[in-house]
């Protein structure tokens, strides 16, 4: 369990990685799923067309929502957009960015998938044969003497070698070799056009833009960990809710063996750790203790993200918030508001005398 808890931990940190890794996985199972199928046309002219082109482009369209399936960012992508404006304005460029790199990664199955279609060619023999010239492969005295609608089935059955019942007519061989010769200039073709496309995206698009591409990455990165850090943070906040909620009804039940314990020798040590761990616990449960106050919490969190405005601290903790720099906005010296210097906490300090 320890190793899979680990390895769930690096995909979770690697997420880009595991995602690459995702697709690759895809696109070697589809070319794999592809080898397994058992292609079997019809051979009827009716439907010869139909199952060619639905086998080269119903499968793709299926690798490509499985990839928007399992990408993780669909959600966070979707989140985004559907979510209120409030405090924090929604950035197009952001979205358009993370939909992009999400369409990238889902059409790298489909493309494997129809490359190989077109490189087998069966599928286009198939959707094609139909339509092929009979006079260039066949015997043209044979051919003339047969009505129109012979001919179509006589080319509807070239995909089918074990039915195919009149070599004497046409050349089987020879017309599914140039069919097949046709599909694989085409996939050829299509390749070097998947190629070029992604060498544009991937290589001129950031020569161009280069300030507004950097900018959009680090904020759809910075929407993808604050997500990850809001998830981790209510999950540990829950943990330790629990954690509190069941101590306190143990204590509740057990008050008096409880209270019988305390006379005991072991008191401090004990007392001790236990204040310890209920400081500890404090700190995680970050002063919300009560369901309503977390449902506010969360809702809030929801319909009004905070802005993305950082507040500076002091190095005692206390914000700048009551500070004007140069002082020449209400007038006051030494850059204090109103001409009054902030309530500061005192500190306290005791002096020890010693007569050795």
């Amino acid at each position: 369990m320890d190793k899979f808890r680990m390895m769930f931990q690096f995909l979770q940190s690697n997420q880009e990685s595991f995602m690459n890794g995702i697709c690759g996985i895809m696109a070697l199972a589809s070319a794999q799923l592809y080898s397994a199928f058992e292609f079997s046309c019809p051979c009827i002219p009716e439907y010869n067309y139909a199952y060619g082109i639905g086998l080269l482009v119903i499968p793709p369209i299926w690798f490509f929502l499985l990839g928007f399936v399992l990408n993780n960012n669909v959600s966070m992508l979707a989140e985004e957009w559907k979510r209120p404006t409030g405090k924090r304005v929604k950035d197009p460029t952001i979205l358009r960015y993370m939909f992009v790199s999400i369409t990238q990664r889902s059409l790298i199955a489909p493309m494997v998938w129809i490359s190989v279609t077109l490189m087998d060619g069966k599928s286009f023999l198939c959707a094609f044969s139909v339509n092929l010239d009979i006079r260039q492969f066949g015997n043209s005295t044979l051919i003339e003497v047969m009505t129109e609608v012979e001919i179509v089935k006589l080319l509807a059955k070239i995909p089918c070698k074990n039915i195919f019942d009149q070599p004497e007519v046409i050349s089987r061989e020879a017309a599914s070799r140039y069919i097949k010769c046709i599909s694989q200039a085409f996939g050829w073709v299509f390749l070097l056009l998947m190629t070029l496309a992604a060498f544009m995206i991937r290589a001129i698009r950031p020569c161009f833009t280069q300030a507004a591409f950097l900018k959009t990455k680090y904020w759809s990165h910075y929407v993808d960990i604050e997500r990850k850090l809001f998830d981790e943070t209510c999950k540990e906040h829950a943990k330790t809710f629990a954690k509190v909620c069941i101590q306190q009804y143990f204590e509740s039940i057990s008050g008096d063996m409880r209270s019988f314990h305390k006379h005991r020798s072991s008191k401090d040590d004990s007392d001790d750790d236990d204040d310890d761990k209920k400081k500890s616990d404090e700190d995680k449960l970050l002063g919300i203790r009560d369901q309503d106050d977390m449902n506010k919490v969360l809702w809030n969190w929801h319909t009004c993200k905070p802005p993305l405005a950082l507040r500076k601290e002091h190095p005692d903790g206390e914000s700048h918030e009551g500070l004007i720099p140069n002082g020449d906005v209400s007038g006051g010296p030494n850059g204090y508001a109103n001409r009054h210097a902030p309530d500061l906490p005192k500190r306290e300090w005791a002096v020890y005398y010693s007569k050795v």
